[in-house]
């Protein structure tokens, strides 16, 4: 495991998913870009786990060289033939083994998402799920295993691509389900996830995944800025010609940011006083201001002329959005005129980070130190659960705090 001597280096790790992902080819691409398989070996192992056995193979797709990993399991079934188990025991049989904590919280953050995920689909509590494939011991393998290796990497932030899936129909234990499978979308549909399919009836993004980006990712998007140290990929069992059947892992550093970087981002500030309009009008523009992509929208009130009470609407935007939010903050307003000023930002870093409160999942952001829990989520949640909503805040907070040491 990576010696964090330095707190200002955040270690990275860019997923880019444009083959798809699976739970396999996460492990894969992190030992291929320098995670020890006998430290995840040993992780796995602490489970209460027997039958099955984990290796590691070099193999070639589509002529880049990757890394497939192979869980064999001797026997895994139950009088019905079937394999399955419920999430409860899942929970169980991490929460019982000797695992680092960061590698428990991160699985036990996949299942749960899981479990809320199938719950909802088979309208069952999420404790009372079946696991039919997602609870088979190889993809009990796959999420542990990649837990234990962003942990050999000392990884601490996570970053995924748009995910791409495939089309038609696939064939699951309860049936011939269509492709993306109804697991996929709706985990990514919890994240509000990027992802596009193209022209192909193979299973390129499976649940386990799936799940493994949307639980564990801080945020989606493109490679963020680091200094790489390794690359991996994550091979899957087919070799698919024209393109590369892997998934490609990018780890690297990235130096945390002081709070004034230069030169700092250009921003117009757009301002506009009105005395005739109520405070839900007022609001409402606020909030078509930010739908329309305004860095931040607010009001202040001040006294016009004839100690008229009234109120200042701002709209702080990105230079090549003046005219579109300066026409919105005109119209939605009714004012005869508004003001400009060229200004800089400073926007800090931040990453979002999921908690289980319960079994509700609630969002924060960090940067540089400072946890800021979702409202929405924590309101939800402290409704559900009959909580005062300041405890659940709180709750939330030191959770999400707790995974950023």
């Amino acid at each position: 495991m990576r010696d964090r001597q330095n707190d200002a280096v955040t270690r990275s790790a860019w997923f880019h998913c444009f083959a798809g992902t699976a739970g396999d080819m996460t492990m894969s691409a992190l030992v291929d870009a320098g995670a020890d398989p006998m430290m995840i070996a040993d992780v796995v192992g602490r489970l209460d786990l027997t039958d099955y056995a984990l290796t590691f193979e070099a193999v070639t797709r589509c002529g880049i060289g990757a890394t497939q990993a192979h869980v064999v399991v001797h026997d895994e079934h139950d009088h019905d033939g079937q394999t399955h188990r419920a999430y409860r025991s899942i929970r169980e049989l991490i929460d019982a083994a000797d695992l680092p904590e960061r590698v428990r919280d991160r699985a036990q953050r996949t299942f749960q998402l899981l479990a809320d995920v199938e719950g909802a689909m088979h309208r069952v509590p999420a404790d009372d799920v079946e696991f039919h494939e997602v609870g088979s011991i190889d993809a009990i393998v796959d999420i542990v295993g990649s837990c234990a290796a962003l942990e050999s990497l000392g990884v601490d932030r996570i970053v995924c691509s748009s995910i791409t899936v495939g089309e038609g129909t696939v064939l699951a234990a309860h049936g011939q389900l269509p492709n993306p499978a109804p697991a996929v979308t709706e985990l990514l549909a919890r994240r509000n996830a990027p992802s596009r399919g193209i022209d192909d009836p193979k299973e390129l993004a499976t649940p386990t995944g799936v799940a493994l980006m949307c639980a564990l990712a801080d945020e989606f998007g493109p490679m963020p800025a680091i200094n790489v140290t390794s690359v991996g990929y994550g091979a899957g069992s087919a070799d698919i010609p024209g393109r590369p059947n892997v998934v490609q892992v990018v780890i690297g550093d990235a130096i945390a940011p002081t709070a004034m970087p230069e030169p700092g981002q250009p921003v117009r500030l757009l301002e506009t006083n009105v005395d005739d309009a109520t405070g839900e009008v007022i609001a409402h523009t606020i909030a078509v201001l930010m739908a329309a992509g305004a860095h931040d929208a607010w009001a202040t009130p001040i006294v016009m002329k004839k100690g008229r009470p009234a109120h200042t609407v701002h709209a702080l935007c990105d230079p090549s959005a003046e005219t579109l939010i300066g026409a919105l903050l005109l119209r939605e307003t009714g004012s005869l005129g508004l003001r400009g000023t060229e200004m800089r930002r400073w926007p800090q870093q931040r990453s979002e980070r999921q908690v289980i409160i319960d079994g509700h999942t609630v969002r924060a952001k960090v940067a540089l130190g400072r946890v800021k829990v979702e409202y929405d989520d924590a309101a939800v949640a402290a409704a559900a659960l009959g909580r005062p909503l300041r405890d659940v805040l709180a709750e939330a907070a030191a959770l999400a705090e707790r995974d950023t040491q």
